[in-house]
C-alpha cells in the first residue's frame, strides 16, 4: 500500500468485496448442528447432516474413511488449491467403569475442566439405544454431606453419571445394557438472545462450521468467481490432536483453521468481531497468509484484532505435523468461557463469514505459490526488514 495513500486498495483486494451473508440461517444451521451430538468418536450423524447440506446444493465432496469431509468450490485454476478448515467434533465423555452403586464413572474427551461438567445433562450411547442421566459430584446432596459438598475436589475422577432408571448395581448396569467405553454427550442448552448473543455448549465448533457454511452459501448464490479451487474441510477428530492429518492432498498451499478466539484478561481477543491468530502453542502461523487475512479485513471494514493464543491449538497445527508443506493462518470468532458454558454473539459470526468469502475470492497470498511445490529461489517472498 503506498504510504501516502492509505486509503488506495491493494491489488491483491482489488475487485473483491465481502458478500452479504444470512444471520437468520447461520443461526438457524447452529442450532440444527448443536441439537446433533457429536463427541469425537462419535460423530457419523453430525458427517451426515452436513454432507446432505452439501448434497443440496450441489457441492461436490469426498469423506475419508473416518468421516472426515472434503467439499470442493472450484476456481479458474485447479490448484495448488487453498483450503479453510473447522471441525465437527466436540468435547464430551465415555464411560470408564460401572459402579457398584448403579452409576457410571466417566473420563473425559479432549482437554476440559471437570467444573463445567458438574450438574450437565448427557447422552448415553449404549448398543441398546441411548439413556438419558446427569453428572453429578461423588457427594451431591447438601441435605446428607453438609459442607462436604463444598470440599469436594473439581478432578473427574470425582464425577458419575447418575442414570434415569432402575439400576442399583454392577449386575443391573450390565442387563440394561450398558458397557465401559460408551459415549457420553452432554446437552448444548443453547440459548438465542434479542441482543445477539448466543451462549450454549459445543460452540467450539459448531459455529465456525456454521460460519463456514454459510460463506459457501453465499459464494455459491453469488457466482462469484474463484482464483484457485477452494476446499472447505470438516475434521472429526480436532478436540484430541488429530485433526487435519489426514484430509489434505498435496494440491493445497494455504490452509486457514476457523476456530473460537478466547476473550480473556491477557488475551486481545473480542466477542464480537474477528480474531486473527498470530500463534498459537504449536507456535507462529504463516507471515505472508496471516497478512493478507489481516489487509483483506483491513480493506474491506471487517471489524478485526489479533491475538496469540498459549493454551490452544488447531487444525492446522495437525496439518503441519503430518508433514504437508502449507502455510497456515487462523481465523476466530469470540467464545467466552471456552470449554465450558460458552458464549459468541451473531456480529462476530457474521464478520468472519464474511471475511472468508472475500479470502475465497483473493489471489494467492504468494504468487511463488502457484507453481511448483519446491521451485528455485526466484520469486521466494521477503519479509520487512530494517
Amino acid at each position: 500500500m503506498n504510504p501516502e495513500h492509505p486509503t488506495e486498495t491493494p491489488p491483491r483486494a482489488a475487485g473483491i468485496r465481502p458478500l452479504e451473508v444470512d444471520s437468520d440461517a447461520l443461526t438457524g444451521l447452529l442450532l440444527k448442528m448443536l441439537a446433533i451430538p457429536s463427541p469425537t468418536g462419535y460423530t457419523d450423524r453430525i458427517v451426515h447432516f452436513v454432507g446432505e447440506w452439501l448434497e443440496s446444493r450441489g457441492v461436490y465432496f469426498e469423506l475419508t474413511r473416518r468421516g472426515a469431509i472434503r467439499a470442493n468450490l472450484s476456481g479458474g485454476q485447479p490448484g495448488p488449491d487453498r483450503a479453510i478448515i473447522s471441525h465437527l467434533d466436540t468435547l464430551g465423555a465415555q464411560v470408564k467403569q460401572l459402579k457398584e452403586n448403579g452409576r457410571l464413572e466417566v473420563v473425559p474427551i479432549g482437554h476440559w475442566s471437570a467444573r463445567f461438567a458438574e450438574g450437565a445433562r448427557v447422552t448415553v450411547f449404549t448398543e441398546d439405544g441411548s439413556r438419558r442421566g446427569t453428572v453429578l459430584p461423588l457427594k451431591a446432596s447438601g441435605h446428607t454431606y453438609g459442607d462436604e459438598i463444598d470440599n469436594q475436589p473439581g478432578e473427574w475422577t470425582n464425577l458419575e453419571v447418575r442414570l434415569d432408571e432402575r439400576v442399583a448395581s454392577v449386575a443391573d448396569l450390565n442387563a440394561a445394557g450398558y458397557n465401559v467405553g460408551d459415549f457420553i454427550a452432554f446437552d448444548p442448552a443453547p440459548e438465542v438472545d434479542a441482543h445477539g448473543f448466543i451462549n450454549s455448549r459445543h460452540l467450539d465448533n459448531k459455529a465456525g462450521v456454521a460460519v463456514m457454511l454459510t460463506a459457501m452459501d453465499a459464494l455459491l448464490q453469488s457466482g462469484a468467481t474463484l482464483p484457485v479451487d477452494c476446499h472447505f474441510l470438516f475434521t472429526i477428530s480436532e478436540e484430541v490432536g488429530s485433526g487435519a492429518s489426514a484430509i489434505l492432498h498435496g494440491d493445497v498451499s494455504e490452509l486457514v483453521s476457523v476456530d473460537n478466539g478466547t476473550p480473556a484478561p491477557g488475551q486481545n481477543s473480542n466477542e464480537t468481531e474477528v480474531t486473527v491468530g498470530m500463534a498459537d502453542s504449536s507456535g507462529p502461523f504463516d507471515y505472508h497468509l496471516t497478512h493478507l487475512l489481516l489487509e483483506l479485513a483491513r480493506v474491506h471494514g471487517i471489524p478485526h484484532q489479533r491475538d496469540i493464543f498459549r493454551h490452544y491449538r488447531c487444525d492446522g497445527a495437525s496439518a503441519v505435523e503430518a508433514g504437508n508443506d502449507i502455510r497456515t493462518a487462523l481465523l476466530t470468532f469470540g467464545v467466552d468461557a471456552s470449554h465450558g458454558y460458552e458464549r459468541t454473539h451473531l456480529d462476530s459470526l457474521r464478520h468472519l463469514a464474511r471475511l472468508l468469502t472475500v479470502y475465497a475470492q483473493a489471489p494467492a497470498a504468494v504468487a511463488r505459490d502457484r507453481g511448483e511445490q519446491l521451485a528455485p529461489l526466484r520469486g521466494f517472498p521477503e519479509q520487512p526488514m530494517d
